[in-house]
């Protein structure tokens, strides 16, 4: 299925606000799902609305719920959000974290009763329209291997990072703790297709490529091992311990547990004002340097083109809000259900 990408932002705000979402809440859901899709991150995008749906329509996820800060000071917030859509609350934390580093220089907020997120990256890069560096951090139910256990012990946990640049595009970094985010493996799943051999474990922590076996005996590997793990676990800390947000299985899933619970998930947002540090003009022909020495740098064999963190994303997206986005067969298939579930004409997007 090729879409435009206002069509189909379009389609999402029908969608939400035939729930019950106000216009505002769906259109900042929308943004965050469909920026995802034309950056080609589609586990994360559009493809989740279906299931964010569902738990509207049972209560889990507060429709009309308002994120609030419910402590803070000069440079730290922390925001409760109100079983909100997890986009809602995560974008209100965010522009808190940057409203305070512009104040001060820098700021963490953390985010409790949250839901899941999306995308990891989007948050971070809304620094980078504000000249600042920005880092954004999630919880989630476990679904991740660590080194010596059998099974899950953390979630997939995942990171963002975002800088800006002069001439060059913006470093954009968003990636799970996992080797692969559980988003690709359901996805190759649903697809008929096997998967690396590295990237799941069976019931008895051995290596398999089926990914069917993820949904009820399987776990991924930690991204580079014990590294990957540390890094989730930290995650763990500012997202979830921190803040008081449910710690690991306290978290439902929130795909597929009671559609009517919270699902307690944790978050954490993190900016950086440029200009408190350095001119904003310095520090862009500073990382501009440093993209380009990267880029010169002596490639291996067969290799075209070394990337920064983010340049594939930005390259994609330029071409899908011109061309339309190339939605995947399973990203059809979720909109196509989700269509049907509230009787809406898919056909629109198509226009």
């Amino acid at each position: 299925m090729k879409v435009s990408a206002q069509n189909l932002h379009a389609f999402c705000v029908e969608a939400l606000i035939q729930v019950g979402v106000s216009q505002a809440d769906a259109r900042t859901t929308a943004d965050v799902l469909v920026t995802t899709d034309t950056w080609g991150t589609f586990t994360h995008g559009t493809k989740a609305l279906r299931a964010y749906v569902r738990r509207l329509r049972g209560g889990g996820l507060r429709k009309n719920g308002r994120p609030k800060v419910v402590s803070e000071g000069p440079a730290w917030a922390l925001v409760d959000g109100d079983s909100s859509l997890g986009m809602v609350s995560s974008e209100f934390a965010m522009q808190t974290a940057l409203a305070k580093a512009a104040a001060v220089g820098i700021a963490f907020v953390g985010l409790r009763n949250n839901c899941h997120y999306g995308a990891a990256g989007y948050y971070a890069s809304m620094a980078i329209e504000k000249d600042m560096i920005g880092i954004s951090m999630a919880n989630d139910i476990p679904t991740v291997n660590a080194p010596g256990a059998r099974g899950s012990v953390l979630g997939s946990n995942p990171f963002g990072f975002a800088a800006p640049a002069g001439k060059e595009k913006p470093i954009l970094l968003d990636m799970a703790t996992s080797t692969v985010a559980g988003g690709k493996v359901f996805a190759a799943a649903a697809l008929g297709k096997t998967i690396p051999g590295d990237w799941l474990l069976d019931a008895n922590a051995k290596p398999t490529t089926d990914p069917t076996l993820f949904s009820h005996a399987g776990s991924l590997t930690p991204l580079g091992g014990y590294k990957g793990y540390g890094i989730a676990f930290l995650i763990e800390v500012l997202s979830a311990i921190l803040t008081g947000a449910a710690i690991r299985w306290q978290v439902s899933s929130w795909t597929f547990s009671d559609p009517s619970k919270p699902t307690g998930h944790g978050a954490a947002f993190i900016a950086l004002h440029i200009a408190s540090f350095m001119p904003v003009e310095q520090f862009k022909e500073r990382i501009d340097r440093a993209i380009r020495e990267i880029h010169a740098a002596e490639k291996a064999d067969g290799a075209g083109r070394i990337y920064l963190p983010g340049e594939m994303e930005w390259e994609r997206r330029e071409k899908a809000l011109v061309e339309g986005i190339d939605l995947p067969e399973d990203v059809s298939a979720s909109l196509r259900g989700l269509a049907e579930d509230l009787n809406l004409d898919l056909n629109r997007i198509l226009r």
